[in-house]
């Protein structure tokens, strides 16, 4: 499972990355794009989930909808470092599988409760980020042109598979 986490550390990584080529005032601006809301706060969502799943692991219970929408992580770029390295060190010490519950609630109040595992969940997270890294691209693209992203930044790794073999096709 060390794919699992080395493809979660990849993307938190790129995130860094992303975050620190924009200033203060780009990480903030209402994207027109993106229904007036920002980067931060994409990022700011991405990151809660890892949260969640970062304290669930010693409840053995995860519930994204229990995320702290902490507003300082989605305006303070600073912070927003600091949780991304605290999470990648959370993901980099995590080597080992656990059983875990998954609670949820749709439209009712009813919780549902639903069997998961820790490696599920990172799944789950990596692909979440890297949809919510998609949106941010757009937003990128269009309040600070001149950030460099790398050509995979939101895009799935069968994507990035697929988008290999028909180059490989076509050479």
């Amino acid at each position: 499972m060390s794919q699992l986490i080395h493809a979660a550390r990849i993307i938190l990584n790129q995130l860094a990355d992303a975050i620190k080529q924009l200033s203060d005032d780009e990480f903030i601006a209402p994207s027109p794009t993106l229904g007036g809301s920002s980067i931060g706060q994409h990022l700011r969502h991405t990151l809660e989930f890892f949260i969640c799943l970062e304290q669930g692991i010693a409840e053995g219970v995860i519930n994204y909808d229990k995320r702290g929408h902490d507003k300082l992580i989605e305006t303070d770029r600073d912070l927003a470092f600091e949780v991304i390295n605290r999470i990648d060190s959370f993901v980099g010490k995590q080597a080992q599988d656990r059983n875990l519950t998954l609670e949820a609630s749709y439209g009712e109040r009813e919780v549902v409760s639903v069997d998961t595992s820790y490696f599920r969940e990172l799944t789950y997270n990596i692909e979440h980020a890297v949809h919510h890294m998609a949106i941010m691209k757009i937003g990128i693209r269009e309040i600070a042109p001149k950030v460099c992203l790398p050509d995979d930044f939101g895009v799935a790794a069968s994507t990035v598979r697929y988008r290999e073999a028909q180059l490989a096709v076509e050479n």
